[in-house]
């Protein structure tokens, strides 16, 4: 009903401010006030902040404002058929704020705009088709993909699927590094294990990957090439290991993120950038610029002139590209693409190469406005309240995997999830594990389950929806019925402010009140009962709740179960 409100007030928003500044113009757009519950009970059923947003703008007192304000909404409630609808009353309450009281049962009305909607219900046109590219995961393809990984990976996925559900394009890319010292080290890795398995003495690389994982691919390769492989020439050896391993660890990787229910819309080599000879165009063109000069037989990067803390070297002294080159090059295709937002996320150790990398981008013409760069911070597992211990083998941690096949696919997303992306999260096993209501997932996938039980219970199909749309609305009384309604009426809303902050955790957060709202109101309220007018009414209303939950879990990427 936010929503319902805040469209009428926007309505008649270009009149106000006319009336209020008739000599300089203001763009209604740029007016950004919010739709909330009055502070004081009693002070009617939603609250709007209008006067505020305004009086520094016009240099007027906020309850003057709102005074005026008052005088044109009360003029359109005598003539707008849309007001008469929702809108019973209106007060202005000091310093400022202007009260509503809505029209009895306009809430239970709202269900039948709910319930037509179905699975669009929550979507909008807010982001007006504006092109986004989400960058995350990019791990190395030199080994699985680990929980921290896995955490970039549902954070990524859901904010693409809020993004999408707001009325934006935004498209999910993985960022492939698969060139340089790295994807090297690896085939000189995998190509260690092999000699080792055909028993030819090889030193192993002394910063080589030293995970079993390898001893398995190495193995993989020896069954595909035999002991051919050993007669030739060493670097082609190792090049046909290195190809090998990122093909067969790549698929792994994209494995795992297809059983997390993500699928990236592109994956993008680093390699192509060398291949198209991106790299060394974009260091042309800030060298135009005149933003590249050398020193101590280096190239640098003037990155100080945006704000940066000090100047980059973009290639070493020994020809070889510095990490900021490729990604300079990477950023700049982006924006070639026709994305007007980039959203990178990022893991903690990249905290500090944010200002750079907006330096460059700055340097080439783009705004820094236009990239957002998110710092996914770390995830500790713990079992039975002790932090789960790595191995102090080398090469052995945790994988996403594992995570999955221990506590499910739809836990795993979930608890990643649950908290702001740059706060640390405490992943409790047991609890993910629980078919209780003390874990989260479950207790919102349990009220899912329930009212398709109940309507399952009252002979009430999905398909038959429209006999419950013609329920009697004035039976939805009970001021936990309307609570509820409320709630639902705020998910609209809830999407838009995770879109716009790039917090999936709010939509966590509002599913979680929205199900305890459900059962307050289902340990208080019998919803089949001998009445069957206030039956009809009340199954109407536990649909919507079902509905306004699964399409939430689906932003998620969280299954809504019927039975469990």
């Amino acid at each position: 009903m936010k929503n319902e409100l805040k469209k009428l007030v926007d309505r008649i928003l270009p009149e106000i401010l006319s009336e209020l500044s008739p000599e300089q113009p203001i763009d209604p757009k740029k007016i950004d006030y919010d739709v909330d519950l009055p502070k004081v009970k009693g002070h009617g059923d939603l609250s709007i902040n209008l006067g505020f947003q305004l009086s520094r703008m016009l240099k007027k007192a906020p309850f003057e404002i709102a005074t005026h304000c008052l005088r044109i909404i009360e003029k359109k409630m005598k003539v707008d058929a849309d007001w008469q609808k929702w809108v019973k009353s209106v007060t202005v309450a000091k310093p400022g704020f202007l009260n509503f009281k809505l029209v009895e049962n306009s809430a239970a009305g709202f269900l039948i705009d709910m319930a037509k909607a179905d699975a669009a219900y929550g979507k909008s046109e807010f982001g007006k088709g504006k092109r986004v590219l989400i960058e995350f995961v990019s791990a190395n393809p030199t080994g699985p993909l680990t929980i921290a990984h896995g955490r970039q990976a549902a954070l990524g996925d859901t904010l693409a699927r809020i993004l999408n559900a707001v009325g934006f394009k935004a498209d999910k890319e993985f960022y492939l590094n698969d060139a340089g010292r790295q994807i090297r080290l690896l085939g000189e890795s995998i190509w260690a294990r092999f000699c080792e398995l055909s028993g030819k003495p090889y030193a192993f690389p002394e910063e080589g990957y030293k995970g079993t994982y390898l001893i398995d691919i190495a193995r993989e390769l020896k069954e595909q090439f035999g002991e051919s492989l050993l007669s030739k020439k060493s670097a082609e050896a190792i090049d046909t290991a290195r190809q090998f391993g990122v093909t067969k660890i790549l698929d792994s990787i994209k494995k795992d993120l297809a059983d997390m229910r993500i699928v990236f819309d592109n994956y993008f080599s680093e390699k192509s950038l060398y291949e198209r000879k991106v790299v060394e165009e974009v260091i042309e063109r800030l060298r135009a610029k005149q933003l590249v000069f050398e020193a101590e037989g280096a190239v640098w990067f003037r990155s100080t002139d945006f704000g940066d803390d000090k100047d980059r070297v973009l290639r070493k002294s020994t020809g070889e590209n510095t990490y900021l080159a490729p990604d300079i090059a990477y950023h700049s295709v982006k924006f070639g693409r026709g994305y007007e937002r980039l959203v990178n996320l990022w893991g903690p150790d990249h905290h500090g190469y944010v200002p750079r990398l907006k330096a460059a981008c700055q340097a080439l013409g783009y705004s820094k406005d236009q990239i957002d760069v998110l710092i996914v911070q770390l995830t500790t597992l713990y079992r039975d309240g002790v932090p789960v211990r790595m191995s102090t083998r080398a090469g052995e941690f945790v994988t996403l995997r594992e995570l999955m096949d221990e506590v499910g696919v739809d836990a795993t997303r979930f608890f990643f999830l649950m908290r702001k992306v740059d706060s640390h999260l405490d992943f409790d096993l047991e609890l993910a594990k629980k078919q209780s209501d003390e874990n989260p997932v479950y207790y919102l996938q349990y009220a899912h389950a329930r009212i398709s039980s109940i309507l399952a219970y009252a002979n009430r199909p999905d398909e038959q929806v429209d006999d419950l749309m013609k329920a009697d609305l004035s039976r939805i009384i009970e001021p936990e019925e309307i609570n509820l309604i409320k709630k639902m009426s705020e998910f609209p809303e809830a999407l838009v402010q995770a879109a716009t902050n790039l917090e999936p955790y709010r939509i966590v957060d509002y599913l979680r009140e929205l199900a305890a709202s459900f059962h307050k109101f289902y340990a208080l309220h019998r919803v089949v009962s001998d009445d069957p007018s206030l039956t009809q009414a009340r199954l109407l209303l536990t649909h919507c709740v079902r509905l306004v939950l699964r399409n939430g879990l689906t932003v998620l990427g969280v299954s809504a179960p019927k039975k469990m």
